[in-house]
This record gives C-alpha cells, sequence and structure tokens, in this order.
C-alpha cells in the first residue's frame, strides 16, 4: 500500500515544507521509497531538492490540470529512495481554473489511483499555505493530514479552520481523512510555548504527535544545500527529531493498514 500524506496549514511560517523535506529524509534514510509532490506556487520544496522551478517542464500543475500522467512528471533527486513532483509559479493558475471542473476536488487522487502500483510507500503532499482547491484536493487524496503548528496563539488559532476543512473534506469526498498535528519550532526554554503546548495537548489528546520539532538552527540551513537535515547534519537534533517522527509515522500508518 502506498500511503498518502497531505501536509498543510493555512498559517504561513509554521516549517510546512521544512517538516516534508525532512520528513523525507528521514523516512528514505530508514528504507522507504518516498515520492514529494510539490503543490506550492512558491516551490520551496522543489528549490530545496536542487531543481530551479523555472526550468520545471512538467509538474503538479500539469497534473492537477492537464491530466498529465503523475509518472510522467517525477524527478529524481539527489537524495536515493527520494523522488519529487515539482512545482513552480503555474500552479497558481490550478487555485483559479480548477474549481471550473466538475469533481475538480478528486483531481489528484485520480492521477495517484491510475498511476498505481507506484514503487512508493509513501507519497508526502506539500500544501501552500492556504485552503483553496489545491489544497482540497490534496486532503481528498490522503490518508492522513499532518498539520505543523507552532505553539504560539496565532498559529494555534488557526486550527480551527483546518478542523472546519477536515470536516469538509471528510462529508464530500475523503470520508476515511485522518489527521495528527505536529508541534514545530519549539522552545522548552519559552513559557508561553510550553503552556500553549500543554493546551493543544488537552484539547487535542491523540490528535497530536508525541514527536515534538524543537528549534534547530541547522534545520533553516539544510535547504541551501540542496539535501533534507537527515542527510546534512544527520547528528543533529532537528535529523533526530524528524527520525523519531518518520518512525511514529510509520507505526501509525501500519496500524491504520492492520485496520
Amino acid at each position: 500500500m502506498t500511503y498518502v500524506v497531505a501536509i498543510s496549514n493555512e498559517k504561513g511560517g509554521v516549517a510546512k515544507t521544512t517538516t516534508a523535506l525532512s520528513l523525507g529524509g528521514a523516512l528514505a534514510r530508514l528504507g522507504k521509497k518516498v515520492l514529494m509532490i510539490d503543490l506550492d506556487a512558491q516551490a520551496n520544496l522543489t528549490l530545496a531538492l536542487g531543481i530551479p522551478p523555472a526550468r520545471v517542464s512538467l509538474g503538479s500543475n500539469d497534473v492537477l490540470l492537464a491530466s498529465v500522467a503523475l509518472q510522467d512528471c517525477i524527478q529524481s533527486s539527489p537524495i536515493s529512495g527520494l523522488d519529487i513532483v515539482p512545482s513552480n509559479t503555474k500552479i497558481e493558475l490550478v487555485e483559479q481554473l480548477l474549481p471550473v471542473y466538475i469533481n475538480y476536488a478528486d483531481r489528484l487522487k485520480n492521477a495517484i489511483a491510475e498511476a498505481l502500483p507506484l514503487p512508493y510507500e509513501f507519497i508526502i503532499l506539500d500544501c501552500p499555505p492556504a485552503l483553496g482547491a489545491v489544497t482540497r484536493n490534496a486532503l481528498t487524496a490522503a490518508h492522513l493530514l499532518l498539520i505543523p503548528t507552532q505553539a504560539e496563539f496565532f498559529s494555534a488559532y488557526a486550527l480551527r479552520n483546518m478542523m472546519q476543512m477536515i470536516q469538509t473534506v471528510r462529508r464530500e469526498g475523503n470520508p476515511y481523512l485522518s489527521y495528527r498535528i505536529l508541534v514545530t519550532m519549539f522552545d522548552r526554554r519559552n513559557r508561553a510555548h510550553r503552556d500553549i503546548y500543554k493546551q493543544l495537548k488537552n484539547t487535542f489528546k491523540d490528535g497530536l504527535f508525541s514527536t515534538v520539532i524543537e528549534v534547530d538552527t541547522k534545520l533553516r540551513e539544510s535547504p541551501i544545500s540542496g539535501v533534507p537535515i537527515t542527510h546534512y547534519t544527520p547528528k543533529s537534533r532537528g535529523a533526530q527529531q524528524y527520525r523519531a517522527l518518520a518512525e511514529e509515522l510509520i507505526r501509525y500508518a501500519q496500524e491504520k493498514e492492520r485496520h
């Protein structure tokens, strides 16, 4: 089974793309084959894996708008076991034009289904920081929505809209969508962080990943090098925590598959 994980939060600056890149690298380090699909017009995930967005000939926008086969858009990355469907600014057109299609929210799900069987154990969808047509496609295609959030008031408050989107998607196209919240950029010395983290745990309980991603400057450096932190500085705190997250995700996916 290929397990599909969408990474999304309408709030920017919560380490969404950093999480996509680092989680993908950690899964690859653990011997899993991973396909990343960049759905963001900023194309930061594409850029972080050493692919200039301006040179992308076939990308995620072609899958969603032109019904190009998913496998025709896949490019290899410098990381063994990690491939990507890249993005560029053209995906902004997708956000505008996609809703004119009948059953537009199913287009990514159908593209993945038509490409199966794929040689990947995980597909990671890096969503734009908005709850529009592209994110709707990602959530309709996903088994799990991973929501990165900071332990800060505005970031935690934005989870309200994410919960509403989950209910909408469950009702209208993906009744089995589950979610897990990942606390990122956490500073244990910060009392406000500790207090909000405690509130998140009390509110969401099992809806929170056990793994917490703490502040680590190496996480900012790794995209510049064109590789995930697990390959840039494998012994760093950030690399160890994303490996722990990958292990937790694998266990979660296996448990879901058994049921």
